[in-house]
């Protein structure tokens, strides 16, 4: 099973490669299969390739729903453990 969680162009490097950050955590992708891609853009990553790019307030959208999730299973599991 794969999440599609919106990973945000931080720097482009040489021969299609980029840096991309989700959630603090950076990870080199290859740009390779998307054209024109920004820094700071959003792209949708499968096994280290950028497979589509996406539209920013959409992607923005996306990942507070994902923070909102989380805030919540930490709810609940704290709840749990108490």
């Amino acid at each position: 099973m794969c999440l599609a969680i919106p990973a945000k162009v931080v720097q482009k490097l040489d021969n299609d490669q980029a840096v991309v950050e989700v959630g603090g955590v950076r990870n080199n992708i290859s740009l390779m299969l998307v054209d024109g891609v920004e820094v700071g853009d959003y792209v949708i990553v499968h096994v280290g390739f950028a497979i589509t790019r996406l539209d920013v307030e959409e992607a923005e959208k996306s990942l507070a729903l994902f923070e909102d999730m989380t805030f919540r299973l930490e709810s609940i599991t704290n709840e749990v453990h108490k």
